[in-house]
């Protein structure tokens, strides 16, 4: 007798933020495979909507309630239609959000999201399900295998969460939790799952990438742990902490050949005073030391960071120390914010600066990083990159990838296929991307 397939239903998921949220959407939609669910890119036709949230800037939690406002026509003329928030501000924000949008079906932070079926289960008998708890029980133990789907030659793998550095302006510790690192066997038994369907780049994540200590040998040793994995040609990770780069880490950024020659290392401040007002624990010298030991173990090593403007007390002396650190260290990329308080954040309850000061120095801060971004760039043409091939682009014949350093790469291809690794020669510079032929 043949079994009746269950009728399958569809799932949109919608994801804010970093790309920890990028891998447990990922995760999400395979934990509710198991209920017949299969992912589309649309929420219209949607049995379940999902918003998998982000609570770092500001405002994250109206904007969500705004998101949630869209789907009213949509609940209205589908009253089944399941609708759930996930991530962290689900997790900042709990029974709130059902109060506040009694359409809401289910509410799970970041660290249950395992337990899903469950409630889609609940939901589907007529009740509300909440879960922003801590369990005990491991989450990805839970979801163990991933599905045996073709993959993209890239994939975000996550191997730490939570944070204890409690920097002052930060949510992570109250939203993810204390640090837990993930055992090493489980982390390339995935890698391993991940190649076999077609991945051949993996960029390790975590909140304190660098942290991890799951491996004996920390996180240098679970890179050389992957370095063995068959057909995995490319190890990354995001984001470090400047205080938890040890040597064991700096040396393989000079030794292992998987590694990739890039590093995403925020500082937030170039100020002494700013750096210990935010909680840091690190001083800018101390910062400049770490670099000349990075660079020196990787000369060509591509550096990015993150900066914060307007950080309550900051001086215009305490933003030229900034700038000053930026012109000393030379960024190939960055990331640059204004100041938004967090609630419950210790930094919250101190004196805002004014939105014009803030605003200006903002201004003129991106325009030194983006100089700094541009002159990188400009400095690959003519140099010869190996560019792993994820896409077609928009000409006939030309394919779009990313080099070692994380540069979008643009050439003409005809017989590339995605997934292929080919050296290419840079032959143009533009604003975001290089160009450039097949060598």
């Amino acid at each position: 007798m043949t079994e009746t397939p269950k009728n399958t239903k569809k799932l949109y998921v919608k994801t804010y933020g970093c790309q920890m949220n990028v891998y447990d959407s990922e995760r999400m939609v395979e934990a509710l495979g198991g209920q017949g669910y299969e992912e589309t890119k649309t929420p219209d036709d949607a049995d379940m909507i999902l918003l998998n949230t982000c609570h770092i800037r500001e405002k994250a939690a109206e904007k969500v309630y705004s998101e949630l406002g869209r789907f009213k026509g949509l609940k209205a003329a589908n009253p089944d239609l399941k609708i759930g928030v996930a991530g962290c501000v689900a997790q900042a924000e709990g029974e709130e959000i059902i109060r506040r949008q009694p359409m809401v079906d289910l509410v799970v932070g970041p660290q249950s999201y395992h337990r899903l079926p469950a409630m889609e289960q609940a939901v589907g008998e007529g009740r509300k399900a909440l879960d922003t708890e801590f369990p005990d029980d491991d989450k990805f133990d839970t979801l163990r295998k991933r599905a045996k789907t073709k993959r993209g030659p890239t994939a975000f793998l996550t191997v730490q969460e939570g944070c204890d550095k409690f920097c002052a302006f930060c949510v992570v510790p109250y939203t993810r939790g204390a640090e837990v690192s993930r055992p090493a066997d489980r982390i390339i038994r995935e890698a391993q799952e991940l190649v076999e369907a077609g991945v051949k780049e993996i960029t390790l994540l975590g909140q304190n990438v660098n942290a991890y200590h799951g491996h004996d040998g920390g996180l240098a040793g679970l890179i050389w742990a992957l370095d063995k994995v068959d057909g995995l040609e490319r190890i990354r990770f995001t984001t470090s902490h400047p205080n938890d780069m040890d040597d064991a880490l700096i040396e393989a950024h000079g030794t292992c050949d998987k590694l990739m020659p890039y590093l995403h290392l925020p500082v937030q401040s170039g100020s002494n005073s700013i750096l210990k007002a935010m909680n840091r624990k690190h001083t800018r010298d101390e910062y400049f030391r770490l670099i000349e030991r990075i660079r020196a173990a990787r000369p060509d090593l591509l550096l990015s960071g993150d900066f914060i403007v307007g950080f309550p007390g900051e001086t215009e002396a305490d933003f030229e120390d900034t700038m000053d650190l930026i012109r000393e260290v030379h960024y190939g990329q960055a990331y640059s914010f204004k100041y938004s308080t967090r609630p419950g954040t210790p930094a919250a309850e101190k004196p805002q600066l004014p939105d014009d000061v803030m605003d200006d120095r903002l201004q003129r801060l991106q325009t030194l990083l983006r100089d700094q971004q541009r002159a990188t760039q400009d400095a690959m043409v003519g140099r010869t990159v190996k560019v792993l091939f994820e896409k077609a682009g928009r000409e006939a014949g030309q394919m779009i990838g990313k080099s070692e350093y994380l540069h979008a790469v643009f050439a003409p291809c005809e017989d590339v296929a995605v997934g292929d690794l080919r050296e290419v020669e840079v032959t143009t510079s533009a604003t975001n991307s290089l160009g450039g032929r097949l060598v």
